[in-house]
């Protein structure tokens, strides 16, 4: 196949040696935009044939479906690399285990993965496309809203490993069920050739009906194959069923912790032993630390939320040193109808942690103050919530902020 340098959608982002892949959206046809993409240096475009007529200075492909023509295109640039494939997903904690496990793997082969959150039926492909020639290891992140989602990037990936970080209530508003969450997510185990390897954790029965014998299958976490012996200073002391190693960690929250045991299995079942410091570059707005004039701490985990992460940042929160602790918190989004009882936990649990000040964020986050019996404070918009934060913060504070992206809680720092 002609080698681009890049396919992408966006004809601002396009730059000399590019392919610019027209799709229909439900506003707009990005064929319209092929000729600007070519003006600006494109090296190609991909686009519907009522698009083609007059285009000059590139390639230009033609497919009635552009999206499946540029899905197919990864398929087939996956398949000429021979790398191997890692698909990652999970209900929390996905694209931090995607970053991990490429600083794992980073000294020992060519690795190349999702940049942010390129992990959709049209991201996951883009991600392939920009993997350059020499690639070993892809690490793919594989993101989900419904049933045959999962299905479809395991279709354009063809993954040498599957691994599922967990299984929780997201995504209820559309599939109704944690065990419907379950299998949507287990599409990554139905759909492995038959000899590939499969990551679970330890824990999770929910995924027990979805395993298969003729995969190479490790569980990781308590009870697990690979699992966690001792973590001091951030160093940290692995199982790995036969043999241990050893690894400095910049990081010591629990469920990051968890995170590089699912990463460490991925490795292993590539065929790379980690080893050494690592270092991963967390995709923005996950876990960030920020520091505020006047001695404030905020930790800006504000790019999504559901109970399981809300209640790790939570209790993460409660175990680090601080003279106060203050929660921002915006709503957690598609919970369905049990969403505000969802909501009610999390304002039990920030209690019990004895978070100091709670701050909710619209209306929907309402609810968290209804079982909270500390200072609160509930704000519309996260503007007003960053005013009220920068009046109500004191020298020693640690400050975290989290909802659900369609919050947009980043502005609170704005």
């Amino acid at each position: 196949m002609k080698r681009f340098e890049r396919a992408v959608v966006d004809t601002r982002e396009v730059r000399p040696g590019d392919l610019f892949v027209g799709l229909r959206g439900e506003r707009t046809d990005g064929g319209r935009f092929a000729a600007d993409a070519l003006a600006a240096g494109a090296a190609g475009v991909l686009v519907a044939p009522e698009h083609a007529d007059g285009l000059e200075g590139g390639t230009v492909i033609t497919a009635e479906d552009p999206l499946a023509a540029l899905q197919d295109m990864a398929r087939e640039w996956r398949r000429e690399l021979g790398a191997k494939v890692i698909g990652v997903t999970g209900s929390t904690g996905k694209t931090s285990t995607k970053d991990i496990l490429t600083a794992l793997l980073a000294h020992h082969r060519r690795t190349h993965a999702n940049r942010q959150n390129l992990n959709t039926e049209i991201g996951l492909p883009l991600t392939i496309l920009e993997a350059p020639p020499g690639t070993e290891v892809m690490v793919l992140e594989m993101a989900m809203r419904g049933e045959g989602q999962i299905a479809e990037l395991v279709a354009i990936a063809e993954p040498d490993v599957g691994v599922i970080v967990n299984v929780g209530p997201v995504h209820l508003e559309l599939l109704g069920t944690v065990e419907r969450v379950a299998a949507a997510k287990a599409e990554l185990i139905r759909d492995l050739a038959p000899g590939a390897a499969c990551v679970v954790p330890a824990s999770e029965p929910l995924l027990d009906a979805h395993l298969r014998d003729d995969l190479e299958t490790t569980t990781f976490g308590p009870g697990g194959r690979v699992n966690l012996l001792a973590f001091d200073d951030g160093r940290a002391e692995i199982d790995v069923g036969d043999s241990t190693l050893e690894l400095e960690l910049p990081f010591s929250e629990p469920y990051n912790l968890l995170n590089t045991l699912a990463g460490v299995a991925a490795a292993l079942a590539v065929g790379v032993r980690p080893s050494g410091r690592v270092e991963p570059a967390f995709s923005s707005m996950r876990g960030e630390i920020v520091e505020l004039g006047g001695g404030v701490t905020v930790v800006n985990d504000c790019y999504n939320a559901n109970p399981m992460s809300m209640r790790a940042a939570l209790k993460h929160l409660a175990e680090t040193p601080a003279d106060r602790r203050v929660a921002v918190l915006g709503t957690m989004a598609e919970l369905g109808a049990d969403s505000a009882a969802f909501h009610h936990e999390i304002g039990r649990e920030a209690a019990e942690l004895d978070v100091d000040v709670l701050i909710t964020v619209g209306a929907e986050a309402v609810p968290y103050a209804d079982e909270f019996d500390g200072e609160s404070y509930s704000t519309a918009t996260p503007e007003e919530a960053g005013a009220l934060l920068s009046e109500i913060a004191l020298p020693g504070d640690r400050v975290l902020i989290k909802g659900s992206r369609s919050v947009g809680l980043e502005r609170v720092l704005a």
